[in-house]
């Protein structure tokens, strides 16, 4: 590529750029005015030569952070992303990126830029694990960035976002579960419960489970879809988190048996109100068989938790209860992954190391037996 300067008047300058000849044989040029002086004038011409050699449009250095990140949610993120991701990266993007650096033109980005953002972040008192989240959507909005030409580089990935320490999960012992499973009785949300704490599913996973997914007959059910308030939605029932989320999982004798209890209590029920009662096929569903708000098995359980005294218990925590008797009682933690639905073995593990030592005790032992076993016998 080509360029020339020219002056137009006191300060300002004119630059040239040969952008060659387009299909019909005509000569293509741009032009660029600049105001300062003509080292400026130069300094400017390079840089515009530098981004197209790099393949870069002309204009690009006018784009700002903001008005691509904009472009990303847009093109990118709503269409090919979960409802719940989208919300939660645009959430991200207004509340903390746009308001530090969307200002900055995008070909001005540095990562100096993305580390003062991210210190200024923590100092705010935001978490690490947060501040790694949107240190992510970033990185990632500025990955399609460069897919795109408008940068030739990503500066998020010349920054280190915080390492958050994982804090060792603490669920409550299975005593504890049976005593908050009796008082769940006395609610409309024992069924649902129970079936989160007997099998490690997610909270909108059972709430999006419907009575075609159960298979009584062969003890298992299939996790296929999940049900998630989604902003300016309601209530939306999508696919599972990931795709390894998308399994099938056995289910024990007691559970077949709260089921089919629960099955007919449900019927007699829709006999009861005959026309009020609208049938979704859900297992689990609210009063009037429509789905039940995620919050509000959400808020029951953390009524029930302070009416026994099981203090600091999440809902999500009888996700965690379920591994970790699952491992603790010698379940092959590929088992738990799939079971789980993680996306990977490295999650199942990371997640569950606490529960570690025990696994290593039991594998030093059986190998000293194997090499006993196989210890030449004294002559």
């Amino acid at each position: 590529m080509n360029g020339s300067i020219r002056r137009r008047g006191k300060g300002t300058y004119e630059l040239t750029i040969d952008l060659g000849k387009d299909s019909n044989g005509r000569r293509q040029r741009k032009f660029v005015n600049v105001k300062g002086t003509r080292k400026e004038a130069d300094r400017k011409l390079r840089d515009i030569l530098a981004s197209l050699d790099k393949g870069l449009p002309v204009d690009a250095g006018k784009v700002s952070l903001s008005e691509m990140l904009q472009r990303w949610m847009r093109d990118y993120v709503v269409p090919n992303t979960r409802a719940r991701t989208a919300e939660r990266y645009e959430s991200d993007i207004r509340l903390h990126i746009e308001p530090s650096l969307g200002h900055i033109q995008l070909s001005r980005l540095s990562p100096a830029d993305i580390q003062a953002m991210e210190a200024r972040l923590l100092e705010g008192g935001k978490s690490a694990r947060s501040v790694q989240h949107i240190h992510a959507v970033l990185r990632e909005s500025l990955k399609h960035a460069l897919r795109w030409g408008l940068v030739f580089r990503n500066p998020a990935e010349a920054v280190d976002p915080p390492r958050p320490s994982r804090p060792e999960i603490q669920p409550p012992s299975a005593n504890a579960v049976w005593d908050l499973l009796e008082a769940a009785k006395e609610t409309p949300y024992h069924g649902a419960l129970v079936f989160l704490a007997f099998t490690g599913c997610r909270r909108g996973e059972a709430l999006g489970l419907r009575w075609i997914h159960i298979d009584l007959e062969n003890y298992n059910a299939a996790i296929v879809q999940s049900l998630q308030r989604v902003k300016g939605k309601g209530l939306v029932f999508q696919a599972p988190k990931s795709t390894k989320s998308r399994r099938a999982i056995s289910l024990d004798s007691d559970t077949i048996d709260m089921l089919r209890e629960h099955r007919g209590k449900q019927l007699l029920r829709q006999v009861e109100l005959d026309g009020a009662y609208s049938d979704q096929g859900l297992v689990f569903p609210g009063s009037l068989g429509g789905p039940i708000d995620p919050s509000v098995l959400t808020r029951t359980f953390e009524k029930l938790v302070r009416r026994i005294g099981l203090t600091a218990t999440r809902l999500h925590d009888l996700r965690h209860f379920h591994a970790t008797l699952l491992l603790q009682q010698g379940t092959n933690p590929k088992v738990v992954q799939e079971r789980l639905g993680h996306s990977s073995f490295a999650i199942t593990i990371d997640t569950y190391s606490h529960v570690a030592p025990g696994f290593q005790k039991q594998a030093a032992q059986d190998f000293a037996l194997a090499m006993e076993k196989a210890k030449p016998l004294d002559n």
